[in-house]
């Protein structure tokens, strides 16, 4: 188990929830299949200087209709817009998801994992889509989004999934919490587990929420680059 320290400067749930990221509504348009896997909730984010900004509380709402096909779709695009900002370059990349795969595969293969994190619970889920359920281009860093949005509520098993991320990666080898050799990005499901068991330890220990956890690292991962 990765061991936090207790003294981790926590956000309250409210700035968790409240964390907002701009987007372009015009980039994201023309990469998906098609307009209907935009969710409607995206258009009524609020506009902050040039950009409308979606927020975590956003995503959740669209997250918790997610036992349709169409919910898995608004998801599964809201947790990318949200994770990815304004730059042509990130959607870009985001884009080859929908690109190297057909919609029928990557409705199988997520309908697949979020079943698994539903039945057996986020190191089941996270095993599903970085292995035989794996959405070519959709990396870890960006599936533990969809995974910590769909079942971060009412998991399954002993732990709510949270975001690990090459910023959240960064903080953990800052903090001397992980060896030098921790990676970045592509993490194993065991050293998925490991942060799961350190991030559950640390809020409870705190009496928080894993995700406020998991948002302290990631703000302290920012002050880093």
């Amino acid at each position: 188990m990765i061991v936090l320290p207790y003294q981790l400067d926590l956000p309250d749930h409210d700035t968790v929830l409240g964390q907002a990221i701009p987007f372009d509504r015009t980039r994201w348009i023309p990469v998906l299949p098609d307009a209907a896997w935009w969710p409607s909730e995206l258009d009524s984010c609020p506009i902050v200087g040039k950009w409308p900004r979606v927020d975590r509380r956003t995503v959740f709402s669209i997250a918790r209709k997610a036992n349709t096909g169409e919910g898995r779709r608004h998801l599964l695009v809201a947790a990318l817009v949200w994770g990815t900002g304004t730059k042509a370059q990130s959607v870009h990349r985001r884009s080859q998801i929908f690109v190297r795969s057909s919609a029928a595969d990557i409705d199988a293969r997520l309908g697949s994992a979020l079943a698994a994190l539903r039945e057996r619970g986020a190191t089941e889920a996270y095993w599903a889509l970085n292995n035989d359920r794996h959405i070519p281009h959709l990396g870890a860093a960006f599936f533990t989004k969809v995974l910590y949005f769909a079942g971060g509520e009412s998991p399954a098993g002993p732990y709510r999934p949270v975001i690990l991320d090459s910023v959240v990666s960064r903080a953990l080898k800052d903090l001397k919490t992980v060896d030098a050799d921790w990676p970045e990005n592509g993490w194993t499901t065991d050293q998925y587990r490991q942060y799961l068991e350190g991030v559950h330890d640390l809020a409870q220990r705190r009496g928080v929420l894993p995700d406020q956890v998991e948002a302290a690292l990631f703000f302290h991962g920012k002050q880093l680059s």
